[in-house]
């Protein structure tokens, strides 16, 4: 079900902020609660033309009714910026979004790791000198981050916030997966992943923001 209506969501997020306890809430620190305004239906048009692309519906009408980045998941959603006319979102690993491939199908729907198949780091006790395996070593890293960092496993990937350690998480905005909420767990080299809910199915932008604003009400209250 597509959420449309989030005339919720602006009072829950003030209320949130004047608990006492709000701001040692995981990520609190970053967002502070603060939710930028939201944009109009013609910036909204401006950036899908930009795209080439239509954002899926419930985070289109987040942007139109709640906000264009701040309070949220993890360290808050990255803000979606106009700068020299072009739109752009900004943040810690925001710039992991190729702009240039919103609109090309993101192929995926089960989780992938693009260093499956790599070999394992060179091992020092292999090697006769430091010099051999600090060279060993810096090869290994760099073939592996030519694999796992190709562009061809991100496009149609929008990046919407990061969870620390280069951990993030991002919405398909194109292909077969369309709407739903992925892991980015590359930096720990645990691939791609679709997050899921209780019951197993795809967890989209809505359920994904409304379930963290309902943990976090949870937790302020308990504290």
């Amino acid at each position: 079900m597509i959420i449309s209506d989030w005339s919720d969501v602006p009072d829950r997020l003030a209320s949130l902020s004047t608990q006492s306890h709000a701001g040692t809430l995981f990520g609190a620190n970053d967002h502070q609660w603060r939710r930028e305004p939201p944009i109009t239906e013609n910036e909204l048009a401006e950036l899908e033309s930009q795209l080439g692309v239509e954002l899926p519906a419930e985070y289109r009408t987040f942007l139109l009714q709640v906000s264009r980045g701040g309070a949220g998941p993890a360290y808050g959603l990255f803000p979606l910026r106009r700068v020299e006319g072009r739109w752009r979102w900004e943040g810690d690993g925001a710039d992991m979004t190729d702009m240039g491939t919103l609109s090309r199908p993101f192929p995926h729907t089960e989780a992938f790791n693009p260093a499956e198949g790599l070999p394992e780091p060179p091992d020092e006790d292999d090697f006769e000198s430091e010099e051999q395996f600090n060279a060993a070593e810096d090869a290994y890293w760099e073939r592996h981050d030519a694999v796992v960092c190709a562009p061809e496993h991100y496009i149609g990937l929008l990046y919407l916030c990061h969870l620390g350690c280069a951990y993030r998480e991002a919405l398909v905005i194109s292909g077969p997966a369309r709407g739903q909420m992925w892991a980015d767990d590359t930096a720990g080299d645990g691939g791609l992943r679709p997050l899921r809910e209780p019951d197993g199915s795809p967890t989209g932008f809505a359920t994904w923001y409304r379930g963290w604003l309902k943990q976090a009400e949870e937790q302020a209250r308990a504290r």
